[in-house]
């Protein structure tokens, strides 16, 4: 494995008016803490949730903040080392995918 990855996850407190009967952000951001610990168990990673109403100082989980709201995109968005792998009704297939590009090898079971 090359390095331990981010993968962040950028949401709100209210549903997005598209995602009505979708889980919340918050909701998202914790099964997908907890799915990815599964299929990629003993392996390092980081999981941030980036509120897109409140983002932090950091430069570019603002800007990237501020484009979810501008460009009305369907949160949750998901990235990995800052690319798009997931928006509104993320799937865990996908972002597994993108986590084998980067060198973790799935559980067995």
């Amino acid at each position: 494995m090359k390095k331990e990855v981010e993968i962040q996850v950028y949401g709100a407190e209210v549903l997005c008016p598209s995602c009505v009967n979708l889980p919340s952000s918050k909701e998202t951001y914790e099964w997908l803490e907890a799915a990815i610990a599964r299929k990629f168990p003993n392996q390092a990673f980081r999981v941030s949730y980036i509120d897109i109403e409140n983002p932090p100082e950091e430069e570019t989980k603002r800007e990237f903040a501020r484009r979810v709201v501008e460009e009305d995109m369907f949160y949750p968005v998901v990235l990995i080392e800052n690319e798009i792998v997931g928006e509104g009704n993320p799937r865990l297939k996908t972002i597994v995918e993108e986590m084998e590009k980067y060198g973790y090898k799935k559980s067995l079971e």
